[in-house]
């Protein structure tokens, strides 16, 4: 855990630096469960790819496994001080001596998803965002304003949140717009790529996603 302060405010977030010292820089932001060992085992795996990853501390320590209260905290979550967060690691991140890019890549999951793209509006430090599944009501990306291709991961299965009914009018707008993306549906549910949740778990899926993100950053980051 580090802290990327800016000013009198004070943040928090999980540091994932590979092997090499040096990479790419990414940011990974949680689900509604908050910076659980998930994620921080994600930034891991972004470390183990090449990337300096920097997953920051949303609901500054809280965190839970039932789904009630995590609605509650994805609800109460401070979108201005949201976004100060969001701008303030993509700097951090570019201005960090381990990371050799001029910009940096922004991966979300569930409520990060949304946020990934929230991200990529408000900051051109960004240069690659990629949203899996993302929610958030509160949250509203002009996607005017975005800055970075963006690579979206979706569930056909997914009837409550991120549907597919969703995805088409999202993927329509950002084509009126002439915004640069692509979009990947997959026969699974919501959360797909969490392998701690078997219930909805679904690895092939995962894996190709995975292969797909670590690719679209690769090459948007390059």
């Amino acid at each position: 855990m580090i802290n990327f302060d800016s000013g009198d405010d004070h943040y928090d977030g999980y540091l994932a630096i590979p092997e090499s010292g040096k990479g790419p820089g990414v940011i990974v932001l949680q689900e509604w469960w908050g910076l659980v060992g998930h994620i921080k085992h994600v930034a891991d795996r972004f470390a183990k790819a090449g990337f300096v990853a920097l997953a920051p501390d949303l609901y500054q320590g809280k965190q839970t496994t039932e789904p009630d209260e995590a609605g509650s905290l994805l609800m109460a979550l401070d979108i201005e001080r949201t976004s100060e967060v969001l701008a303030r690691a993509a700097q951090w991140l570019v201005e960090n001596d381990a990371v050799n890019t001029h910009q940096v890549g922004v991966v979300g999951f569930c409520m990060g998803g949304q946020l990934s793209m929230f991200a990529a509006c408000l900051t051109d430090h960004i240069g690659a965002a990629v949203n899996f599944y993302g929610i958030h009501p509160n949250v509203k990306p002009n996607f005017k304003e975005l800055n970075a291709p963006l690579l979206g991961i979706f569930a056909l299965q997914d009837h409550s949140y991120a549907t597919p009914e969703t995805v088409k009018k999202m993927d329509e707008e950002l084509t009126k717009l002439g915004k640069p993306h692509e979009f990947h549906e997959y026969d699974a549910d919501h959360a797909f790529f969490n392998d701690d949740r078997p219930e909805v778990y679904n690895k092939a899926a995962a894996e190709d996603a995975w292969t797909k993100t670590i690719d679209f950053l690769k090459k948007n980051l390059s």
